[in-house]
């Protein structure tokens, strides 16, 4: 079984589609027999995908492209009427357009304004573009969101990336509160929070995957068989760290707070063989 929203004739549109985890999802989706639209920046990348994508469907009739910058709300808006001219509507909304650029907590606002427009932004602007439509629609509707593990542990390295996939948490979390609490609405919202995955995004500069990493598709159908039993948090294990550890630096994160230890303390020296007895149970 699946997300009864993932089904024949259904529609879904997918941000960040032209490649990895979106292209992954965009031909799951057309494999089982629904119509979908994909939204990119690159327009030759972006018609390659469409040009790939309908080999899968068989024909063209079935896929959309379009250029779209999802931190500008007017290009999603024109996006939503492009799909529903084509397909009469939308029943599954993918928000996973992301860029992860350099940063650090000093560094150029700049830097933070382009992460966060796209990341966080882009998944805010989709989703209230989107929702009251799939809303409308009067039956079984899914909005996912592309979160990501840094966004729960908030590593060092690239802060503005940590805050939009921390502010995509909260914000996803709020939307499945409110939808849940619609009087009348069978659309549901889920936060997928891939592992290692081998991508554009993260190849920096490589052409063989990693054996840690997992493939976008087998992020993808670890997402389906999770929104199949109906997981609000779709926390992606990898090759190299199962859900049990993942499940042991969320809590050492959380216990910062209650433990007053110092911000990432999982980083700090003097906390080192704390965390390490820790993650082995002791």
């Amino acid at each position: 079984m699946s997300h009864p929203a993932i089904a024949r004739d259904q529609v879904a549109v997918v941000t960040g589609g032209a490649s990895g985890i979106g292209f992954a999802a965009a031909k799951r989706f057309l494999q089982a027999g629904m119509k979908v639209a994909i939204a990119d920046l690159n327009a030759d990348h972006l018609a390659r995908a469409a040009e790939l994508l309908a080999q899968v469907a068989g024909s063209s009739d079935d896929v959309l492209s379009k250029e779209t910058d999802v931190s500008d709300p007017d290009q999603l808006e024109a996006l939503r009427a492009a799909v529903t001219a084509r397909f009469g509507g939308v029943d599954v909304l993918m928000n996973n357009a992301g860029i992860e650029p350099p940063s650090t907590a000093l560094g150029p606002r700049a830097a933070y304004q382009r992460i966060l427009n796209v990341n966080l932004w882009g998944v805010i602007h989709g989703s209230q573009i989107f929702a009251p439509a799939i809303i409308a629609r009067g039956r079984a509707g899914l909005i996912i969101n592309t979160g990501s593990k840094q966004g729960i542990t908030t590593p060092p390295g690239n802060p503005a990336y940590n805050v939009s996939k921390a502010g995509v948490k909260a914000y996803t979390e709020a939307l499945a509160h409110e939808l849940r609490n619609t009087a009348g609405c069978a659309v549901t919202a889920h936060l997928l929070i891939p592992g290692f995955v081998f991508t554009a995004l993260t190849a920096r500069g490589r052409t063989e995957k990693p054996a840690g990493a997992w493939t976008a598709e087998q992020t993808v159908d670890f997402m389906l068989e999770r929104l199949a039993a109906r997981d609000f948090y779709i926390l992606c294990p990898d090759n190299d760290v199962p859900r049990s550890l993942d499940e042991r630096r969320i809590a050492w994160a959380a216990g910062d707070i209650i433990e007053n230890r110092p911000a990432l303390s999982r980083w700090h020296p003097a906390w080192a063989d704390a965390f390490k007895a820790f993650v082995e149970g002791k």
